[in-house]
């Protein structure tokens, strides 16, 4: 059994799409945390981005109206992790963690690299 866990948003479709490919996915179990209820720590959402590869500016969504309205400095890595944790929406969805690493779902067929 591959334990799963999804940062997920129940209000994006492509999070939606990327839990429902978890489910779908034979001997996976899906751990689902709904990180606007539930907001990650600063030190956890670095470590899962470790995990991934990428760096804090390549999973924030820098539309989001509260990056515009705090001038979020994407080039100041430990910046962004702060703002993430400050501000939860800033954080990329769906981000899929398994022991093989960690995605951002997007497009939501990613998921299905770390399984």
């Amino acid at each position: 059994m591959t334990k799963a866990t999804i940062w997920h948003n129940p209000r994006c479709s492509k999070s939606r799409a990327a839990l429902a490919i978890l489910e779908a996915a034979p001997g996976v179990e899906v751990e689902v945390v709904e990180y606007l209820k539930t907001p990650p720590s600063r030190a956890e959402i670095e470590a899962v981005l470790q995990k991934a590869g990428i760096r804090p500016s390549q999973a924030v969504r820098k539309g989001e109206a509260v990056a515009k309205e705090i001038g979020l400095d994407l080039t100041d890595d430990k910046a962004v992790l702060d703002a993430m944790a400050a501000h939860p929406i800033l954080i990329e969805r769906a981000i899929v963690i398994t022991p093989r690493g960690a995605v951002i779902a997007r497009p939501p067929e990613r998921a299905s690299e770390v399984l």
